[in-house]
């Protein structure tokens, strides 16, 4: 009676795994939308409160600190007691930061406004991750692209909102992030109830010994100080990327105008494509990964971009488009791999993995943000972006990771 009662849960749940997949995987997109008007502001509010490269680097390091560093602090809370309530919870908070960022006058209104979009987004990811993981099915790969996708197309909108809101309307149009909060918590609400009682079942299972024997991974039989080794390594290499990642969304427009004598408008053209290349990249990631290995993945996705990272301070105009645009792609074809990745590493902590590798790490990242900036006001851009080009060439590490794949 149990095994059928299982195969009719099991059934129920492949039926909705495409719907909830897709509709978490929007939330994700208006959220990091919000996280996006950031970064999307900075040149804006760097002309209008006449703000240093430093200043802008706090403010993207107080964004992705907030946002970052909780998130394994809720997922490991989460780990033993989920929050799905806490979903619609966080994007109401996030709304309350769209609205500050709209109406403050001060770098420090700014800040403080900041605070909140980081907290809803903390709140967010773990949860959203762990409602990946349940609708996931046996193709963790693909799961975590879709979801992942819809956060980068997010953030890759940040160069059109400069473009098309912030240039014609300045800081004043942050207002039209709340609209993505609203849409967020309408399609959350939908959601809280497939979640709910996925979640129920879980915890049905986990008091069930043979269910936790059955589920486990090949790196449970490993031994834990190797698996110590392995997350620890995760978390440098999304480290670094992170910094990477940092540099070419928040500075990189800057070398443009600089250095290429660029508009601001045409300077988020690279960073667009950057960003819009990432976006597939994301997918067809984790859609290989499911053929290839996760750790293969990640070794090509940080190591295999350094070539047209090492180039690209130094090419004409021309070449930067296309080269930026492939870049892109490589680089984030690891991007929701590394987090399916510690989720094998860590099977019955979903939530402190995903907010170890989509939190903590790009918390870590965040710091690089200010790093950079202050590196900027000091050395000036090309230096910079110099060191910044050179940072995937530490992807060569991921060869020491442990595989995942079962030796024949």
């Amino acid at each position: 009676m149990a095994s059928i009662a299982g195969s009719k849960t099991a059934a129920s749940s492949s039926n909705a795994v495409l719907p909830v997949l897709l509709a978490i995987s929007m939330v994700h997109l208006l959220n990091d939308s919000m996280q996006a008007v950031i970064p999307a502001l900075y040149p804006i509010l760097a002309k209008s409160l006449d703000l240093s490269y430093v200043q802008v680097g706090w403010i993207g390091f107080m964004l992705n600190m907030t946002s970052s560093v909780m998130q394994p602090v809720v997922g490991a809370y989460s780990d033993r007691r989920s929050l799905p309530n806490m979903l619609p919870i966080g994007m109401f908070l996030s709304l309350i930061g769209m609205v500050g960022i709209a109406f403050a006058t001060h770098f420090w209104f700014i800040l403080f406004a900041v605070v909140f979009i980081g907290l809803g987004s903390a709140i967010f990811h773990p949860e959203g991750s762990r409602v990946v993981y349940f609708a996931a099915g046996g193709r963790r790969g693909f799961a975590q692209s879709v979801y992942q996708v819809g956060g980068n197309a997010g953030s890759s909108l940040a160069p059109l909102m400069t473009v098309f809101i912030f240039v014609p309307f300045g800081q004043f149009g942050a207002i039209w992030g709340t609209l993505f909060a609203g849409f967020a918590i309408a399609i959350l609400l939908g959601v809280l109830p497939w979640y709910k009682r996925k979640l129920a079942d879980w915890e049905t299972e986990r008091t069930n010994s043979a269910s936790r024997k059955a589920g486990s991974t090949l790196i449970e039989k490993m031994d834990h100080p190797r698996v110590k080794f392995a997350m620890g390594m995760l978390i440098f290499l999304v480290f670094a990327r992170s910094w990477f990642h940092a540099g070419i969304s928040s500075y990189y427009q800057f070398f443009l105008v600089e250095h290429y004598g660029l508009t601001i408008g045409g300077a988020q053209i690279p960073v667009f494509l950057f960003l819009a290349t990432g976006v597939l990249g994301t997918y067809f990631g984790g859609v290989l990964a499911d053929r290839f290995g996760l750790k293969n993945m990640i070794v090509f996705s940080i190591s295999g971009a350094a070539p047209l990272a090492l180039i690209l301070p130094h090419l004409p105009l021309f070449w930067i488009y296309p080269v930026i645009a492939l870049l892109g792609f490589i680089v984030l074809s690891g991007f929701s791999v590394s987090v399916v990745y510690a989720q094998f590493l860590m099977p019955s902590k979903v939530g402190m993995a995903s907010g170890l590798t989509t939190g903590l790490a790009f918390g870590m990242g965040a710091i690089g943000a200010v790093a950079l900036g202050k590196a900027a006001d000091m050395f000036g851009l090309p230096p910079v972006m110099w060191f910044c080009s050179a940072l995937p060439l530490v992807g060569l590490f991921a060869l020491l990771l442990p595989s995942d794949r079962t030796k024949a």
